[in-house]
């Protein structure tokens, strides 16, 4: 095992690069890490003057040899163990985003350290999350459909409120754990369904740690943060749907795998009091022909939950701060371990 996780003060300039294509969403290096974020990386670095990405990978090597730190966010390519050999020197990468899952193996198996602002991700959708939840208990998605459909007060929809409302969150991970904590200004009871979260950990949260059937029986909004994981694939099913309570909402914010879409969309048909918002589908984005544009009680968004244009900064910022940790030798905020790649999305 190398000994990079050893913390140690760097005082020599160390040699950085920034990795990675442009992201699934068009995110680029300069619009996630902004003209403030780059500049501050050329002047406590030495910075490598050009992106790496996947079609110059071949050419940029022999010129990173003394490579050491990796900036990354949206779009980092997998590194292989043959082009991980040929960086010699290379110790940490810093990542701008959230999840490392599909990267991150091999470079922790050769003792290299990654970082990741998934805790920053998080801020976002859990503030959509919540936005969303408050609105959904007084009915707004469902009155304002019906209001322009009635022009009429009579004939319009108002939720319960949210006063003593039942919120289910199928996740205690880091945005499961921050909305827990946006939610306590309100008075709302907090179901979490998550294998993980132990009772006293719920305690601790001042939560009703439940299993997932009773979170979708007794949430007046259920909301999803499961981690895409193989275990989690399709387990929010038919069943699970038609059991919620009247009137109830459903929101996906986590990953569209994690649903049945054909046991949803009948569900959704045969329940029109029942409403669902989805920030996240499978597959995204969504088909134009899929039959859930078409279903009134069913709003979609284009996966803008997470750190979108100004609140790209703060994910830039935590990789930039883990970086200056790094370099003064001391503890890391957001290191991740091989093990915890077994439950991270």
């Amino acid at each position: 095992m190398y000994e990079h996780n050893k913390p140690s003060a760097r005082t020599a300039p160390v040699k950085a690069a920034l990795f990675g294509n442009v992201g699934p969403a068009g995110e680029t290096h300069a619009q996630v890490y902004g003209a403030e974020g780059l500049a501050k990386l050329d002047k406590i670095t030495d910075l490598y003057p050009r992106i790496v990405t996947s079609e110059n990978l071949e050419a940029c090597l022999p010129e990173l040899e003394d490579l050491r730190v990796i900036f990354a966010t949206w779009g980092m390519m997998y590194l292989t163990d043959e082009v991980l050999a040929r960086l010699p020197r290379l110790e940490a990468l810093f990542y701008a985003a959230g999840s490392v899952r599909y990267f991150a193996g091999p470079l922790l198996k050769r003792g290299i350290v990654v970082t990741s602002s998934a805790a920053a991700n998080a801020v976002p959708v859990a503030e959509f999350t919540v936005g969303q939840i408050l609105l959904a208990n007084k009915g707004y998605f469902r009155n304002m459909r019906e209001y322009r459909e009635t022009k009429n007060f009579a004939g319009a929809f108002a939720g319960r409120g949210n006063f003593r409302a039942t919120v289910s969150l199928l996740g205690a991970g880091q945005i499961g754990q921050k909305v827990i904590e946006l939610l306590r200004t309100y008075e709302l009871a907090v179901l979490v369904f998550d294998p993980f979260l132990s009772e006293l950990q719920a305690e601790r949260l001042g939560v009703e740690k439940v299993d997932i059937e009773e979170a979708f029986a007794r949430g007046d909004v259920v909301s999803n943060h499961l981690a895409d994981l193989p275990e989690t694939v399709g387990m929010i099913n038919g069943t699970l749907l038609s059991s919620m309570p009247a009137e109830a909402t459903f929101i996906n914010t986590g990953r569209g795998k994690t649903v049945r879409t054909d046991e949803m969309v009948s569900v959704f048909r045969q329940r029109p009091d029942l409403t669902a918002l989805l920030d996240v589908t499978d597959p995204e984005p969504l088909p134009g022909e899929s039959p859930l544009w078409s279903l009134p009680n069913v709003q979609i968004t284009s996966h803008i939950a997470g750190a979108k244009r100004d609140e790209a900064g703060r994910i830039a910022q935590v990789a930039i701060e883990e970086f200056e940790r790094w370099k003064r030798g001391e503890p890391l905020c957001h290191a991740v371990t091989v093990e915890s790649l077994d439950r991270v999305a």
